[in-house]
């Protein structure tokens, strides 16, 4: 997905709140009564989660689909904890089964074809230990037509500057971002550019795949919250359940 792009993009979002996600997976945790030892982030990216949950001393393993953030994850974010796989969550395969699975920073809106989604839950219910949890959250329709459709957003920092333009298309609830970035390197500045693509799920669409993929629903909360969400919501978490 990222390709050239990845180094300067990993600059750009280390400004998100990693530690608040972190804390958040843990009240989840607590909260539902898993004690997890061997966690799964599916689309880890450069591993900045990855990292601050081996840190706390849970065995991870990551999977991406870019070998550009792989790499990036292996050289600035490897920990004795970690094991990093370059797969495609849409038919990823593991040696065994793992505690707990989560996908953050929206990465399924990036699964834009339903059947395909359906999928990664299912692999997900496969590779879960009974009572096992699926943590995800997603960008929210309201969020593509009320924040992103037609907006432009700048980020500069000392490494990267990137213009990011966002356009979307309620037939196909498709929005698509349109990034332009100034990446700074020994010999000054590169630039690139990327189109990528993110589907609007609704609650009821997820809840049904999750569902009908062997999962109980336990919970859909407002962004890093226990809050019901609400219809201006920009970010929903759902925590689910596999049942065998």
């Amino acid at each position: 997905m990222y390709g050239n792009f990845a180094v300067g993009y990993h600059h750009i979002m280390k400004d998100t709140d990693r530690d608040g996600l972190i804390a958040y997976y843990l009240d989840i945790f607590k909260k539902f009564g898993s004690e997890p030892s061997l966690i799964l982030d599916l689309g880890c990216g450069a591993g900045d989660i990855t990292l601050r949950l081996a840190k706390k001393g849970y065995d991870l393993i990551g999977i991406d689909i870019s070998t550009d953030m792989l790499n990036i994850a292996r050289e600035e974010n490897s920990h004795e904890n970690i094991l990093y796989l370059n797969q495609d969550m849409r038919e990823f395969e593991l040696y065994g089964t793992v505690d707990v699975i989560y996908s953050a920073f929206d990465c399924l809106n990036y699964i834009t074809d339903k059947r395909d989604l359906k999928k990664v839950f299912s692999l997900c219910h496969n590779y879960l230990n009974p009572d096992g949890l699926l943590i995800f959250d997603i960008n929210t329709e309201y969020k593509f037509k009320n924040i992103l459709d037609k907006n432009t957003f700048v980020y500069d920092t000392e490494e990267a500057y990137l213009v990011w333009q966002s356009e979307y298309l309620k037939r196909n609830r498709i929005c698509t971002f349109f990034l332009d970035m100034f990446y700074k390197n020994q010999k000054g500045y590169e630039r690139f550019y990327e189109e990528q693509e993110q589907r609007a799920y609704s609650v009821e669409e997820l809840t049904e795949i999750a569902l009908s993929t062997g999962f109980q629903v336990l919970g859909i909360y407002d962004s890093l919250t226990f809050k019901k969400y609400s219809k201006t919501s920009e970010k929903i978490f759902f925590v689910l359940r596999g049942i065998k």
